[in-house]
């Protein structure tokens, strides 16, 4: 699933077709993605600008002129597809298809249907039930060493499994969790409430790093993730840990073996030298 940097890969992609235009036709193909949509989808788009493409976690946000809010996350599977002037012909799963004043063409494509959209508006945004309880933006101010080591303060559970707490940052998951880790020399296995001070300090930076590394490299391409221009994103050819069980970690003084265990259903690939 398409994680912090790929989201905003993604935003940074489209905000150049689609900030200050105005959204002539908006068709929507089924009644549901992931759950269904709202009755006046259509009606609320159609016909508005968009003033502005924002992120928050791993949403991507559309501010209309009328103060609505489109919240989009792409699931598993889901790709924003663009092309200048309508496509030939529309595939099988783009589910919601959209076209801005000067032919841009934006067609949503999830054949997994575990993306979603919603509306909300301004004032309710912060409330809304995807976004409600989110913790602070890793790549902010917000996030740092104090503040991170206030939201572990007390937490029993393994310091990967807290990475995961979108409560805790919004927007880290699997990949980026394993390899800020590394990169802070912590265990995945460390209980969390024990990250403070330096520790904390430590993981807050790794974490700000390589999700900035990922954004700068164009996201990771894994599975069906695509940018949306269609080009692959290829930090995965950066990644110390993530997906390299048994090859050698790449510290200039260790070389032994990586090493792969599963928390809550999810892979955890570490050094266990390096990282205690």
């Amino acid at each position: 699933m398409p994680e912090l940097p790929e989201v905003e890969t993604v935003r940074r992609g489209l905000a150049p077709f689609l900030e200050g235009r105005r959204l002539v036709h908006v068709e929507q193909r089924r009644p549901d993605l992931r759950w269904p949509l709202p009755p006046d989808f259509v009606p609320r788009l159609q016909g508005r600008r968009i003033i502005a493409l924002r992120r928050r976690a791993k949403y991507l946000l559309a501010e209309i002129e009328d103060g609505t809010v489109l919240i989009a996350h792409l699931g598993m599977s889901g790709r924003m597809l663009i092309t200048q002037g309508r496509p030939a012909a529309l595939e099988k799963h783009d589910h919601i298809v959209l076209a801005t004043e000067d032919d841009v063409w934006l067609r949503f494509n999830d054949a997994r249907r575990f993306g979603s959209m919603d509306l909300a508006t301004l004032e309710t945004l912060d409330s809304h039930k995807l976004l409600a309880g989110l913790g602070p933006e890793p790549l902010s101010n917000a996030f740092n060493g104090p503040a991170l080591a206030a939201a572990l303060a007390g937490k029993r559970t393994p310091i990967k499994a807290a990475l995961l707490d979108q409560k805790v940052v919004a927007g880290i998951g699997n990949i980026y969790a394993c390899e800020a880790l590394y990169r802070a020399g912590l265990s995945p296995r460390r209980l969390a409430a024990s990250v403070q001070g330096g520790r904390a300090e430590k993981l807050a930076t790794a974490v700000k790093q390589v999700l900035a590394e990922a954004i700068e490299s164009g996201g990771s391409t894994l599975r069906d993730y695509r940018q949306a221009d269609g080009e692959l994103g290829y930090f995965q050819h950066s990644f110390k840990v993530y997906d390299r069980e048994g090859l050698a970690c790449a510290a200039a003084d260790c070389g032994r073996p990586l090493l792969r265990l599963v928390q809550s259903g999810r892979s955890t690939f570490y050094c266990a030298r390096c990282q205690s």
